[in-house]
């Protein structure tokens, strides 16, 4: 089972247990019909966390009420902590046009595939995908001078990137 990072409890909300999820789907979401969120426990590890209920707080935030949480003390213990979604549940929710749903396309750098994007940093002016080129962490940025196009179809993300940009990282 694959599973998607959409973003992180920041913060309790009243005494009832409600956490507050700030997310990256790119569209204002209530979550609705979602049946559990998870959080990593340890590294690939992931508890998952059932959903009781939803409410749109913002386009980026959502409050959340999970089984189990019903007290402030209890969803404490789970703030701060980042939030994942089954690919399933990943693809339904996001929108397509919100930089997290290149998770898992291949970037390919002119001709050359690089790998595939693990994870997707939005940054104010950039983004920033995380692959994985021979077991090291490699940042690509995304933006207006590497980025070439996206195909959907393929799932690829064709950059062009600066000379000696790679060689930093290998």
């Amino acid at each position: 089972m694959e599973y998607f990072k959409i973003g992180k409890l920041v913060t309790v909300v009243g005494l009832k247990g409600e956490l507050l999820l700030k997310h990256t789907l790119g569209k204002r979401s209530s979550l609705k019909g979602l049946q559990a969120i998870f959080i990593e426990d340890k590294k690939d590890s992931f508890i998952p966390w059932f959903v009781v209920d939803t409410k749109i707080k913002s386009p980026e935030e959502t409050y959340i009420l999970l089984d189990g949480i019903d007290s402030r003390e209890a969803a404490a213990k789970l703030a701060q902590r980042e939030v994942w979604l089954t690919e399933p549940d990943f693809k339904s929710f996001a929108s397509k046009s919100a930089p997290v749903s290149l998770l898992g396309y291949a970037i390919i750098n002119g001709k050359d595939p690089l790998g595939n994007i693990l994870e997707v940093i939005e940054q104010p002016h950039q983004i920033l995908c995380r692959l994985d080129i021979g077991g090291k962490e490699v940042l690509i940025p995304l933006h207006e001078s590497s980025l070439e196009k996206i195909d959907h179809k393929k799932k690829q993300v064709h950059v062009t990137l600066p000379d000696g940009l790679l060689e930093i990282y290998l």
